[in-house]
């Protein structure tokens, strides 16, 4: 038995959840998976996994397993991945996890090229808005547009956007147009949630940053259908311009409240703290950045 083949079909079935699903992955059958795992067992002489007909678990002992492995494949990896990176090609796994709407407009075009230029790496995308344990999921790359990183984050800027705020010209006509933030208290706003609540939408006055609430009864967590509620009239929004282009291309909304700007959000490669960052994430970076740069 390869000891580092046992550790990857370990790790891989922890990842994800089930035997089937990391034998599918693997592109091996899911017996293959199962001798793997129970000759791993036997060699350790305790058990990593608790298996149900529903379910799968990992033990305590599996557990810590878990994280060694995958500090000893990382070592792996990055050995060999200074042999090989004399080579200059990117190859290999690359799993990715990136917000839906600036994936789908801004994103989407530059991976598929970068999966055209680069047919030895094998790309794997998660489109969703939802905030990626990169460790615990796997995840190679993570994008986050945010005007603010935690403390501990490992990230690289690879872009910028702005917020916008943004009404319909017939809204405007039959409800005013707002002179200053604090105005918005008396319009109909179209509210951005997140984890349930909906966001203040932050505006630079005096100076100084500043969270504006606003009084919305119309909400989403999806922001192109915000910004096409204003384009219809419903209410005022306020947008990244990267879902906003296409409305104000089209004149069908309008930027307001210019004289004050919210503050720029940078676009983030997230990476994992304690991982080796191989040849192919960095070329992706660098790609993304180079393609981000240039006009859209």
């Amino acid at each position: 038995m390869d000891r580092l083949d046992s550790m990857q079909t370990f790790v891989r079935v922890a990842e994800l959840g089930s035997f089937a699903a990391a034998a599918q992955h693997l592109g091996v059958a899911r017996s293959v998976v199962t001798r793997q795992i129970a000759a791993l067992e036997a060699h350790l002489g305790v058990k990593l996994m608790a298996r149900s007909t529903r379910r799968l678990s990992l033990t305590s002992a599996g557990t810590a397993y878990l994280e060694k492995c995958r500090v000893i494949l990382n070592l792996v990896e990055a050995a060999e991945t200074d042999v090989a990176e004399e080579r200059l090609t990117p190859r290999g796994n690359l799993r990715i996890s990136v917000p839906l709407s600036f994936g789908l407009k801004r994103l989407a075009p530059l991976l598929l090229e970068f999966s055209r230029r680069y047919p030895e790496v094998t790309l794997d995308m998660d489109y969703t808005d939802r905030r990626v344990n990169l460790i615990e999921e796997g995840i190679d790359l993570s994008i986050r547009v945010t005007g603010r990183l935690d403390a501990g984050d490992v990230a690289r800027k690879i872009g910028t956007a702005r917020m916008l705020v943004l009404a319909s010209p017939d809204y405007l006509a039959r409800h005013g147009r707002p002179a200053h933030p604090a105005e918005l208290a008396h319009h109909e706003c179209l509210g951005y949630t997140n984890a349930g609540s909906v966001m203040a939408w932050p505006f630079v006055i005096d100076g100084q940053v500043q969270g504006v609430s606003v009084r919305s009864r119309l909400n989403a967590n999806n922001g192109d259908v915000l910004t096409e509620a204003a384009a219809q009239g419903l209410g005022i929004t306020c947008q990244p311009d990267f879902i906003a282009g296409d409305f104000l291309a089209s004149g069908r909304v309008e930027v307001i409240l210019t004289a004050f700007p919210a503050p720029e959000l940078g676009i983030y490669a997230m990476l994992a703290s304690n991982r080796h960052v191989p040849y192919r994430v960095r070329a992706l970076m660098d790609f993304l950045a180079a393609g981000l740069a240039a006009p859209a």
